[in-house]
């Protein structure tokens, strides 16, 4: 076997991505309950590839054949149920995990010097995570997919000059049909989950050039033994490789729980309407996007004029990207922080949350009023964020881990 890995390294960098990346890749020894979720959302995305190529075996990307097919899988396929399954509450578990590792990010201060490309790759996957699962959303060619889309694709249609045309160009055709499923279906069957997969590799890679952030927000390169080695760091492999498996064992738990009893989460993972094949000439009572996008949603019915709906919607989640130069607090964790960033951090939460629900129901004045109001609190978390976290007064940060 050495001979082997001996004939396989003169070739390729095998041992030494393994050393660089596992075995020798020093990670800090207090990671807690939020650390998880990265490797979770590597198991999320495997499994999302995996049951997708399973799916596209038996799915018909047109118009006239999408929705039967999905019930072909529902009903006649072998263990079809469980594939589709698997994939729709894979998708709602992807974003759980994900908004869980960037609330992380932001308590922790993972996105401050030197990590700020890895916030950017990551900020990059996010979105790139909303593409896949809009196209995704319109391929069972249900009522609420066709309808859905109906709605996300004219919003284009409010950039001035070019809105039409856009428009258009992204359906393939003067209204939503089977040329704008087709093309759907090729974006996210190949093209974004190629470009996702990069995105992760390099995620990766410039986490592991810095090295990971910690709850203490303390570099522990600056305190190594006389071999190099960080005294405040475990190797990650075995030691993080098996506390991630704890961890993905009680996700395995609950994931498949749902999936075998409350696949549809009472209509937020699979709304009732989507088992309705789609109808051009039948709107559903109310049309609301996914759990995940309704946050989005909700800002862009806040403000009353489309292009400027349109705008805010695209200004709340671009403000993400510029987060690593609008914190100027000379420490990264939230423990040693002051009080006016725990108190926005808070509000930022609880306005996000409070989107999310208001993008599911259906618009009255009293909730758009308040949907403005969180709207506001979004933003000025962000806006205020250069001066609140300059001028309040942080704790000392200690200069070895805490535990």
């Amino acid at each position: 076997m050495s001979k082997f890995m001996e004939w396989v390294d003169a070739r390729f960098p095998a041992t030494k991505m393994w050393e660089d990346h596992l075995s020798k890749y020093y990670a800090p020894k207090n990671f807690n309950f939020f650390y998880f979720f990265g490797s979770l959302a590597l198991l999320v995305l495997v499994n999302q590839i995996v049951t997708g190529i399973w799916l596209t075996m038996s799915f018909e990307p047109s118009a006239e054949g999408a929705f039967a097919s999905v019930e072909y899988i529902m009903r006649d396929v072998e263990y079809g149920w469980i594939l589709r399954y698997l994939h729709s509450t894979g998708a709602s578990a992807f974003f759980v995990v994900v908004y869980l590792h960037m609330f992380r990010g932001l308590l922790y201060g993972s996105y401050q010097k030197p990590r700020e490309l890895v916030w950017i790759f990551g900020m990059l996957i996010y979105l790139m995570l909303m593409a896949e699962a809009f196209m995704g959303y319109l391929l069972p060619w249900g009522q609420m997919s066709y309808w859905g889309a109906q709605v996300i694709i004219s919003l284009f249609g409010a950039i001035p000059v070019i809105g039409d045309d856009l428009t258009q160009w992204i359906r393939g055709d003067y209204l939503i049909s089977g040329i704008t499923l087709n093309r759907f279906f090729a974006l996210h069957v190949i093209a974004l989950p190629i470009v996702i997969l990069g995105l992760v590799v390099l995620h990766i890679l410039a986490l592991h050039e810095v090295g990971s952030n910690n709850p203490d927000g303390v570099d522990i390169k600056k305190n190594k033994d006389e071999n190099g080695v960080p005294l405040d760091g475990i190797a990650f492999h075995p030691y993080y490789t098996v506390k991630d498996i704890v961890g993905v064992v009680v996700f395995l738990f609950v994931f498949c729980f749902v999936v075998f009893f409350f696949p549809e989460m009472g209509g937020y993972f699979l709304e009732k309407p989507n088992f309705e094949a789609a109808n051009p000439f039948k709107t559903p009572e109310h049309i609301a996007p996914v759990w995940y996008f309704t946050p989005y949603y909700a800002i862009l019915r806040a403000v009353p004029d489309k292009l400027l709906g349109v705008i805010a919607m695209g200004a709340a989640i671009a403000v993400l990207f510029v987060l690593p130069w609008l914190d100027r607090s000379p420490v990264k964790s939230m423990r040693y922080k002051g009080w006016l960033s725990k108190i926005w951090l808070v509000i930022f939460c609880i306005s996000f949350v409070i989107l999310g629900v208001l993008g599911v129901l259906s618009p009255t004045p009293g909730r758009t009023l308040l949907s403005q109001v969180c709207t506001f609190l979004y933003f000025a978390y962000f806006i205020l964020m250069p001066f609140y976290t300059r001028m309040e007064k942080t704790k000392p940060v200690p200069e070895r881990v805490t535990g």
